[in-house]
């Protein structure tokens, strides 16, 4: 029962872990193409949607 416990927290880890790695990525992505800091901002908050929607628009 402690296994699963403890699985699940990793579980949890990888996910936030993930989401903000989506955030920075988009906040990177979206200043290098754009130069603006509130576009910049509104991708972060979009996070990997805005990722993708890059890789499929742009690439």
């Amino acid at each position: 029962m402690n296994y699963e416990k403890h699985e699940g927290n990793i579980v949890k880890s990888t996910v936030k872990k993930g989401i903000s790695f989506g955030s920075c990525l988009a906040i990177v992505i979206s200043y290098t193409a754009w130069k603006s800091i509130p576009w910049a901002i509104l991708h972060g908050l979009m996070s990997w949607g805005y990722v993708f929607y890059y890789w499929v628009k742009y690439l």
